[in-house]
């Protein structure tokens, strides 16, 4: 498939810049790819389409500050964004990269100071004169580049599920920023199993494709997760028919790597570079929430490939019609 057929207009105006007060008084684009219905509703409503035996699974990723400024010497501004701030050997994406020397040192303030080196798998590696839980003290939230404006303290809650908790994401599992705890309680005591499993979301899953072929694009690889216990809970809520909703696109992208068979799921950890799109045969997901994705994002097509492409383009155009806000803090689309 080619990759402009994944392309769309999207009116700025549409780009939501800013969060809801309310995490679920969001709107929720309802796709029911049986009937070929579109519907809207509250995301709060959410609750009525899940019924007792269903699990819920929730990416619970923990964002961190990853994003640095800085000058060099010459006191021209720098920009450095950690990509990989759980591993050992970090390894940043440096703005503007071109003028930034191999063993140039920038300052970033509060005595800290990063050492850039020769060019990594993605960016340039990087050394900072102090241990990186320290740095991060001092570190802004990466908020996406289509938010137009600097992030503020607000942020540091907001662009953070309610659930997170494992430290190493460098974006937000957006998907998950609907849910507030009593709406997880709810759906718990309604029989709904609640299962976390982990993604470290990063710039694998947002960056650009730029192949003309979409086959042809290769994923950067990303940590996740999947425990014992989510594993028996998934494995029985199919065992039993129910219904396995996944939040997120990380988290689709958890269960399919850990997949072995149809309807079987695996406990594992490592590192995943499964890259969906149409054509793909899920083996574990029967539905799934999430945001609406950038014109030709890896996460479009994995959308595309869920609900069939000619029907999440059809919904599209009637979320920009009825002007659904879009992006990582904008309204949601559950996917039955």
């Amino acid at each position: 498939m080619k990759l402009k057929e994944f392309d769309y207009k999207l009116p700025k105006s549409l780009i939501a810049q800013e969060p809801l007060q309310k995490r679920d008084s969001s709107r929720l684009m309802v796709l029911d790819r049986k009937k070929k219905t579109v519907q809207t509703e509250t995301f709060c409503d959410i609750e009525e389409y899940l019924s007792p035996g269903d699990c819920l699974v929730l990416n619970d990723t923990r964002v961190l500050p990853v994003r640095f400024l800085g000058k060099r010497k010459t006191g021209g501004k720098v920009e450095i964004f950690v990509l990989n701030p759980a591993s050992e050997k970090l390894y940043a994406l440096i703005r503007p990269s071109k003028r930034v020397k191999d063993g140039e040192k920038i300052e970033l303030g509060d005595g800290i100071k990063v050492l850039v080196l020769e060019k990594a798998p993605l960016g340039r590696f990087v050394r900072f004169n102090m241990a990186i839980e320290d740095v991060l003290k001092k570190g802004h939230v990466p908020l996406p580049p289509y938010i137009s404006r600097d992030d503020t303290k607000k942020d540091e809650q907001n662009y953070q599920t309610v659930y997170a908790k494992n430290d190493g994401a460098t974006a937000a599992p957006t998907a998950g920023l609907h849910f507030t705890k009593e709406l997880i309680k709810r759906l718990s005591q309604k029989g709904v199993s609640i299962v976390y499993v982990t993604l470290h979301t990063g710039y694998g899953t947002f960056s650009p494709v730029v192949e003309t072929d979409i086959e042809n694009h290769k994923m950067h690889s990303e940590w996740y997760e999947i425990s014992e216990e989510a594993a028996s809970v998934i494995n029985a809520t199919k065992a039993a028919r129910g219904r396995v909703f996944a939040v997120g696109t990380t988290s689709v992208r958890v269960m399919e790597s850990a997949a072995r068979k149809k309807g079987k799921i695996v406990a594992s950890k490592g590192m995943t570079d499964l890259y969906i799109y149409p054509g793909y045969d899920f083996k574990i997901v029967d539905a799934m929430v999430t945001n609406f994705h950038l014109p030709k994002s890896t996460l479009l097509m994995l959308i595309s490939a869920f609900a069939g492409k000619g029907f999440v383009f059809q919904a599209y155009r009637e979320a920009i019609k009825r002007k659904f806000r879009f992006f990582s803090y904008g309204d949601a689309m559950m996917i039955v």
